[in-house]
């Protein structure tokens, strides 16, 4: 079983055990009285100062690389983020295969004013609502877990209660899915989950294929200056970065390098290839 089945099985369980311990009505209940939800798509609709907008990523672990920051304090490296010029934050809460947690996220977004994303592996209408009452302001939702009939659901749900979502994709075919159900931001996963080899080139191949009003991110794989200018040059300008930031002896700074190196690049709309484009 490669690992992106090992971690949705998980899940499946995960999921059937959090809903006996507190129903879904409760949890309904529970997300109609939380503070209203900070705009993430709108952080991202355009490029920042720059040209450039960085998700920072509080990641501890990796399946494939083990331990990136073990000891990881996510409210301090929500400040550093902050200081660093991220335009909104990703947070891990997956335990079993990332070491992150739901209180990951409420210290790290009760620390700074940025929009926070919740990443893990959602599969479940439970876990929407379940993401409300931690207090994101967005989910992710990963094509290759969900059949396209769950994506638009999931979607839809996401879109009543008034809460973001990034899409993520790798494949052509997941492509196909996301322009049929019209996310308006799209991740462009770098990383095959199933094997966990990255390829810096998938998320340019694949950009360029949105439908114009489709707003990419770039994900995984992104070492620095260099691989952002080069997906400047191919109309991206949102990256979601974890590993090189965890890792850095001085997040703020490295996230700072990075953002500066959209001055050298092109914008997504000066330069991107698009196919309806004349």
């Amino acid at each position: 079983m490669d690992i992106l089945k090992r971690i949705v099985a998980h899940k499946q369980d995960e999921v059937a055990a959090a809903a006996r311990q507190v129903p879904l009505d409760t949890l309904r209940r529970q997300a109609r009285d939380m503070e209203p939800r900070r705009p993430f798509i709108k952080a991202l609709e355009h490029p920042g100062p720059t040209g450039v907008n960085i998700i920072a990523e509080i990641k501890r672990a990796s399946p494939s690389k083990g331990p990136l920051c073990p000891d990881l304090d996510a409210a301090r490296t929500a400040r550093a983020y902050h200081a660093g010029g991220a335009a909104a934050l990703s947070v891990l809460t997956d335990g079993p295969f990332f070491q992150g947690s739901p209180q990951d996220l409420v210290a790290a977004r009760a620390a700074v004013p940025l929009p926070v994303l919740r990443k893990d592996f959602l599969i479940d209408a439970y876990q929407v609502y379940e993401s409300l009452v931690m207090g994101a302001d967005a989910v992710l939702l990963i094509c290759r877990i969900l059949s396209h009939h769950r994506l638009e659901q999931l979607l839809a749900l996401c879109r009543d209660v008034s809460l973001d979502t990034l899409v993520e994709i790798h494949t052509p075919e997941d492509l196909a899915a996301v322009r049929k159900a019209g996310a308006p931001l799209v991740g462009i996963n770098n990383r095959n989950l199933a094997t966990f080899e990255t390829d810096l080139n998938t998320a340019m191949g694949l950009a360029r294929d949105l439908d114009p009003a489709q707003v990419p991110v770039a994900a995984s794989g992104i070492g620095g200056p260099a691989d952002i200018r080069r997906n400047l040059q191919c109309g991206i300008f949102n990256f979601l970065i974890g590993e090189t930031l965890v890792r850095a002896d001085d997040p703020t700074a490295a996230l700072r390098e990075m953002i500066q190196a959209g001055k050298a690049g092109i914008t997504r709309e000066s330069s991107v290839d698009r196919k309806d484009t004349p």
